[in-house]
């Protein structure tokens, strides 16, 4: 699990083992959710659930309190199960919650909505602005003289919004410290393949260029996403793109052949739940 170049140590390589099996765990609870839900993306969810874990149980200084601590801003908001998810699992939430998402007047909305739930640092939900909201959140703790970080997660198909860019140009213009977008590259967008439709290539080159840092890591390798956050910028903005696939269950295993947004069967989610449950005895 180590990230290239590092050599992990027996209490690195215990703590990356630990952050597998919380991510597993999140998967078993968000693929509960949208079954018992009937609706919900499954796929969207799971390929950045991975990421989602890194940050809550290793990176972020996160509390429930808006003005103290870390920020999370899911951008992609339609992947509100993997926060959710991360949130019953570290105890946020009770679990009794995973049988609420998408009810009506539920705290757990098919996206993240902060006047229903305040465990929820943003609203998201119209693609393209949670980036924006994150600059502005970044800037506000500067002028606080917080010493904290913004992180911001983005789907590679809302980066064809035009905001988003312009968060870009501005973040990366006025070196905005404390700021982290992560990007989960997953290659597919509701419609289609990203290169099929929008074609965003070449993404590092086009950060870089707007003044940003940047790191391209495996998206399901926990050491490597540790080591990317750790490497942020420490006076700028940094964004990681973190190439996933979408539906990841775990080695080896995709879920409905990676879809945006199709449902499980009840075979299907009996079959995913096994592969899971048997990592966990695996211990992985």
């Amino acid at each position: 699990m180590g990230g290239k170049g590092v050599v992990a140590g027996p209490a690195e390589r215990a703590d990356a083992a630990r952050i597998a099996r919380l991510a597993t765990r999140c998967r078993l609870v968000l693929l509960e959710m949208i079954h018992r839900a009937g609706s919900g993306h499954a796929g969207s969810s799971l390929s950045c659930v991975d990421i989602i874990s890194v940050l809550k149980f290793d990176q972020m200084e996160w509390t429930p309190d808006p003005s103290a601590g870390d920020v999370f801003v899911l951008s992609k908001g339609h992947a509100a199960p993997a926060w959710y998810a991360a949130l019953i699992v570290d105890g946020d939430l009770p679990a009794e919650d995973v049988g609420t998402l998408r009810a009506l007047d539920s705290r757990l909305q098919g996206h993240p909505d902060r006047t229903r739930l305040d465990l929820v640092d943003v609203s998201t939900g119209a693609l393209g602005q949670g980036l924006s909201v994150a600059v502005g959140r970044a800037l506000g703790k500067r002028l606080h003289g917080r010493d904290a970080t913004v992180y911001c997660l983005l789907g590679d198909g809302e980066c064809q919004e035009g905001q988003v860019w312009e968060a870009f140009l501005y973040a990366g213009a006025h070196q905005v410290p404390g700021l982290v977008a992560i990007i989960d590259h997953n290659g597919s967008q509701s419609d289609g393949a990203v290169d099929d439709i929008l074609p965003l290539r070449p993404l590092p080159d086009k950060l870089r260029a707007f003044g940003w840092q940047v790191d391209e890591v495996d998206g399901h390798d926990h050491g490597a996403l540790r080591d990317a956050f750790r490497r942020r910028a420490p006076d700028g903005p940094s964004a990681i793109i973190a190439h996933t696939r979408k539906g990841r269950l775990g080695p080896g295993r995709v879920l409905l052949n990676g879809s945006h947004g199709d449902l499980p069967s009840a075979a299907e989610y009996a079959a995913a739940v096994d592969f899971l449950e048997t990592l966990l005895e695996a211990g992985e």
